[in-house]
């Protein structure tokens, strides 16, 4: 096994994961919804009556969160993202992510960070099959092909 030290981020990482564990502790005490990103944007097409403005807010917070922190962070605090893949390999893993998420009604955050903290048999089975999916793609890319 070999580590990328020059892009191994372990402290960044845990304060992703503290902050995304502590806004969907916060967004479902608040709103009593979960906070899984294929399910608010679903919730927008089509529109639906008196539930469109907090999920568009959502959703254009999210876009507008990289750019803010972009414009007002130090420089040695924005890392570049790296991405070793063509552009129909990025679009075609999009694709099928998207399709995966409509299979396994919800995606990764919906299932692996509210669904496992609520006990849910359901996003237990998904995320087992979302990480066994992508461990046997990463093997098989990196052994096999």
């Amino acid at each position: 096994m070999h580590i990328d030290w020059n892009h191994f981020t372990p402290w960044t990482s845990l304060w992703g994961g503290l902050l995304l564990g502590v806004a969907s502790a916060t967004f479902i005490l608040i709103n009593g919804r979960v906070l899984g990103i294929s399910g608010i944007l679903g919730g927008l097409l089509p529109p639906q009556s008196g539930d469109t403005f907090w999920r568009l807010a959502f959703v254009l917070g999210m876009l507008a969160a990289p750019t803010v922190f972009m414009a007002l962070a130090p420089a040695e605090l924005v890392i570049e993202p790296r991405i070793d893949a063509g552009f129909w390999t990025v679009v075609t893993a999009g694709l099928l992510v998207g399709m995966g998420t409509r299979y396994a009604t919800g995606c990764t955050s919906g299932h692996g960070v509210c669904g496992l903290s609520r006990l849910s048999p359901r996003s237990l089975v998904a995320t087992l099959c979302f990480m066994g999916a992508g461990f046997s793609m990463v093997y098989i890319v990196h052994h096999l092909v």
